[in-house]
């Protein structure tokens, strides 16, 4: 009896399933191929969006951390050629370590002070000179052709005092936060000096511990790629400091043949600020047509405006696409479209990092796509980033 009730029951899930699968196939037939390909792509494209999505949110909390990281990264990367050369000449590892470092560290504060007591030195004329300017527009502004009177003036200026009183409260709440920010500055300076002192005396050991996160089989992709991925970033790192040398040349050569004072002070401080896009080449160039209009007057100014935007066209459409796209393989419009979408994501910081970035995960995309640790290729050989997985031994047959 039992076997007779089982076998309706078997063959009525039967028909079920073969129903199902008669309505499948007849559903699955009545779609287009085209609009199967493109669901397929769309699940995997949102799947990878949202991945993507939630690592930008965890980067952007954990910022203070990340931003000192990779701040130390692009550091070492700078040094890393002056590094590498004393290791090779035998030259203690410790000792490498305090000559570039303390170095760096002098060649910086050296270029700063040398601003710093340029600036104080002629602070008394500029000055002077600031008072004087003003007094001229004031005289044009009242015999020029807009024929103001001086009780307009001092209404304007009035109004200047007004607004600015009316933020002091705001800018007196926001006395804490800017403490705040101040601090998180000096502990990220300390903790980015930290990391890149660990880097430099251990980044092989820091790297083998990585690679042990990943699975066995993965290790020689992972190692392969990411020390590809570095002598990319090395590349970048050159590549910055050559086009920060040439905004510097150009924008003080500028200021000297325009009879601009402090021509040496401005280059430095473009220099500098060449590192910081956007924020940094705004504040330069504002310094050194500031001082044109009070030391020469507003044509020359003009003049002086005319070559920092020359000279910062000339940065952001010929020497950041060219030199950084040929630098770091990335196509030059992809340079122009990282920078501006770092920007829009996390700032100056999102500016900074984009290309670095950009260029470390366009090698290693490439490394991984053409499995090239199967091959037997082998990455250009650096000290830093030690191949952690033994290459495999050839069988003889």
């Amino acid at each position: 009896m039992s076997g007779s009730d089982d076998k309706p029951r078997g063959s009525f899930l039967d028909s079920l399933r073969d129903r199902s699968r008669v309505v499948s196939s007849d559903v699955s037939g009545s779609v287009p191929r085209g609009l199967k390909l493109a669901t397929a792509y769309s699940w995997r494209f949102l799947v990878v969006a949202a991945a993507i999505g939630v690592a930008i949110w965890v980067i952007i909390q954990l910022k203070l951390l990340v931003i000192p990281l990779l701040i130390a990264i692009l550091v070492t990367a700078l040094l890393w050629p002056a590094f590498s050369w004393l290791l090779r000449h035998r030259v203690p590892r410790w000792l490498g370590i305090a000559i570039v470092v303390l170095g760096t560290l002098a060649i910086v504060g050296g270029l700063i002070w040398l601003v710093v007591w340029q600036v104080t030195r002629q602070w008394a004329s500029v000055q002077e000179r600031t008072v004087g300017a003003v007094e001229q527009l004031r005289t044009y502004l009242i015999d020029g052709p807009l024929h103001l009177t001086t009780g307009q003036i001092d209404d304007l200026l009035s109004q200047g005092l007004a607004l600015i009183q009316e933020q002091a409260q705001l800018l007196l709440s926001g006395a804490l936060a800017i403490g705040t920010t101040l601090g998180h500055v000096a502990v990220g300076a300390l903790l980015s000096l930290f990391i890149l002192l660990c880097l430099l005396a251990d980044g092989g050991g820091i790297w083998r511990w990585t690679t042990r996160l990943f699975p066995t089989k993965a290790r020689p992709a992972v190692d392969g790629s990411a020390r590809a991925g570095w002598v990319m970033v090395v590349n970048y790192a050159r590549t910055q400091l050559m086009v920060a040398t040439i905004d510097a040349v150009g924008i003080g050569l500028g200021a000297f043949f325009l009879g601009v004072p402090l021509a040496i002070p401005v280059a430095v401080l473009v220099f500098l600020g060449a590192f910081v896009p956007i924020v940094g080449a705004v504040v330069t160039g504002a310094v050194a047509v500031f001082l044109a209009l009070v030391y020469n007057g507003p044509w020359i100014a003009l003049w002086m405006l005319v070559v920092v935007l020359g000279v910062q066209q000339i940065e952001g459409h010929v020497l950041q696409p060219l030199l950084m796209g040929s630098a770091v393989k990335v196509h030059p419009l992809a340079v122009v479209l990282v920078v501006a979408g770092g920007a829009m994501i996390a700032g100056i910081p999102g500016a900074l990092f984009a290309v670095p970035l950009a260029a470390f995960v366009n090698v290693v995309a490439v490394y991984i796509g053409d499995r090239a640790w199967e091959a037997g290729a082998r990455p250009p050989s650096n000290d830093l980033i030690w191949t952690t997985v033994p290459r495999p031994r050839r069988v003889r047959s």
